[in-house]
């Protein structure tokens, strides 16, 4: 699909719904004791502040004409300790507002992860892992602070012009209306850009999120690079995402840019004007030097807050974006979940029946039609067949991890669609051909399916199946650390310690996917013993590309053309000639 690949923009045409904020004020909400604690200290630092000015015009008008030392004195320490008050209040601010953005993060992050560990496997099919990690890590951080500070900001900023408009107004009318004047072509200004600034801010996210994907995906992939020589030509590739992030980046900030441009522009123009009309225009009896002073002082705190709301309108925009890819991804329905009602699976024998199952991963792309069979308790069940067939299809559905397209599937007689899926899994154990090992302990990996499992019972399933021996060759044994997908192990290794974890979890039915693809013919020998112990007394579907590792399976079923075109023992499939005949011969003929 495009979006599968890390150089396709997603759709970003639709405008931004208000209801996005609306609900990021449900993290907002649980922490307004702090914010409004944070928002009273805010106002009195900014109204504490804004008595500087009043201070300075009186000292000028009053205090210096009629040459008052002590006063003076008592004027200077009384305006230095309002400045000294306003910078305390607004420090204990700004350590609860830190606390707040955090908390703010840690929420929808923690939300973000819970909802991915749900989703179905078709929405990992469908996407760059790239493109979800940095919904998780980038853009919750990026719309942080403007969820708390910006919030909080906001209000105070619009609080703050009212509060200098009154003290400006108190002191002259006239020059407060020259102060005010700038205000329509500022407004102008913003009408003029808000739409390309937006559009700028999401293709800025756009292009973050395509070389974030292409990034995960050359390091995941580095050693297929070396080995094909391919580091020019994915530098080439890296250079151009770099290049179309940096250029999309450069036009939204030349859109931010414009803000504090025009601000600044119009403050010096008002400032000016207030002096010129002030010393000039306006009698001086009724417009002294400390009332020009304090109102060119005001000025330039009027536009502060109306710069102030220009970076929080940026950060908005910004935001906007972020918040869109945020709650696009915790809206993405959690197709594969418990029924309305679903109860939990008893414990069970391990019969498993298709029931006319239909199945397609896309419309129109029918992978199993109207499949029917039934598998008895304790049966191993071998499935072969050519690439492609629906080999890993049908042992996925067992597990539910897709809906049916049609049909169902009964374990014990009961339907899966009807039962809780984690006690469903934790019922099936699934050993794949690409065995996952997570960083930590080999000790920690093996429990991972069942974490009250004493070390002598993970030893014991080590030792099953044939792990123990290359385990205890290393420095510090079952306590040796591996990294991110096991790269300190040989691929052989990482699925013998994927075997004793499944092992150790004792499932009742079992499905191995070329489980013992990566081992060579030595262990695999050594192995046989372990996995004859691992499938006693199991229901177990064995897929294998090696026809010779499934000849003592109970059945073999041979999946094509939506189905299963053979079924029966190695020796009843061998006297027929067919499908199955035809494909162990061959293979035998290639050994």
């Amino acid at each position: 699909m495009a979006r599968n690949k890390f150089d396709i923009d997603e759709n970003l045409e639709s405008p931004f719904d208000i209801r996005h904020f609306k609900r990021a004020m449900v993290y907002i909400n649980k922490q307004k004791k702090p914010m409004s604690v944070a928002f009273v200290l805010s106002a009195l630092s900014a109204a504490i502040g804004l008595s500087a000015p009043l201070i300075m015009q009186h000292v000028v008008d009053v205090t210096i004409p009629a040459k008052a030392v002590w006063p003076l004195i008592g004027w200077s320490g009384l305006m230095l300790l309002t400045i000294v008050v306003s910078v305390i209040l607004a420090t204990i601010r700004s350590r609860i507002m830190t606390n707040v953005g955090q908390e703010i993060i840690f929420q929808i992050r923690t939300d973000l992860f819970k909802h991915l560990q749900e989703l179905p496997f078709k929405y990992y099919d469908d996407r760059p892992q790239g493109k979800i990690l940095i919904r998780i890590v980038n853009y919750v951080n990026a719309v942080s602070d403007v969820l708390s500070n910006g919030i909080i900001n906001f209000i105070l900023e619009i609080v703050n012009l009212i509060f200098i408009a009154a003290f400006m107004f108190a002191v002259d009318v006239r020059l407060s209306f020259i102060i005010l004047a700038g205000l329509p072509v500022f407004g102008g200004i913003m009408l003029l850009i808000k739409n390309r600034q937006r559009r700028a801010w999401q293709a800025v996210s756009n292009k973050s999120s395509n070389l974030n994907a292409y990034l995960q995906e050359s390091i995941s992939g580095i050693g297929v690079t070396q080995i094909f020589s391919r580091e020019a030509r994915n530098e080439g590739i890296f250079t151009r995402l770099a290049g179309n992030f940096r250029k999309e980046w450069m036009t939204a900030i030349h859109y931010n840019a414009l803000i504090p441009f025009t601000v600044d522009n119009l403050a010096t123009i008002v400032t000016t004007l207030i002096y010129f009309i002030g010393l000039l225009a306006l009698s001086p009896a009724d417009v002294t030097f400390g009332v020009i002073l304090a109102m060119s002082s005001y000025a330039a705190r009027f536009w502060q807050p109306i710069l102030n709301l220009s970076n929080l309108y940026n950060g908005f925009i910004n935001a906007v974006a972020y918040l869109e890819r945020i709650f696009e991804t915790l809206d993405e329905p959690v197709t594969i979940k418990d029924a309305p009602g679903a109860k939990a699976l008893p414990p069970v024998r391990g019969n498993v029946t298709f029931d006319n199952v239909t199945f397609a991963y896309d419309a129109g792309n029918t992978i199993l039609e109207n499949l029917s069979f039934e598998i008895k308790a304790g049966e191993s069940i071998a499935l072969v067949g050519p690439t492609g067939a629906g080999k890993t299809t049908v042992v996925n559905l067992i597990s539910r991890f897709y809906d049916l397209s049609g049909g169902r599937i009964l374990v014990d007689g009961h339907d899966i669609s009807q039962v809780t899926l984690k006690s469903l899994r934790s019922q099936m154990g699934i050993m794949l051909q690409d065995s996952f090992v997570f960083s930590g302990t080999i000790l920690d990996n093996i429990r991972y399916g069942r974490l009250d499992a004493t070390e002598e019972e993970v030893i014991a399933a080590a030792k099953t199946v044939c792990a123990d021996e290359f385990i205890r060759e290393f420095e510090h044994g079952y306590r040796t650390e591996v990294n991110e997908r096991g790269s300190k192990l040989s691929q052989g290794q990482r699925q013998l310690i994927s075997f004793a974890r499944t092992l150790l979890a004792d499932p009742r039915i079992l499905i191995l996917d070329e489980a013992t693809s990566s081992i060579d013919a030595k262990t695999e020998r050594l192995l046989q013993q372990g996995l004859n112990e691992l499938l006693k007394g199991r229901t177990s579907f064995i897929i294998a590309h090696r026809l010779s590792t499934v000849k003592n399976c109970d059945r073999i079923m041979y999946v094509s053309n939506k189905g299963i075109a053979e079924c029966g023992s190695h020796d009843e499939l061998m006297a027929r000639k067919g499908l199955y005949y035809r494909l162990y011969t061959a293979q035998k003929m290639e050994a």
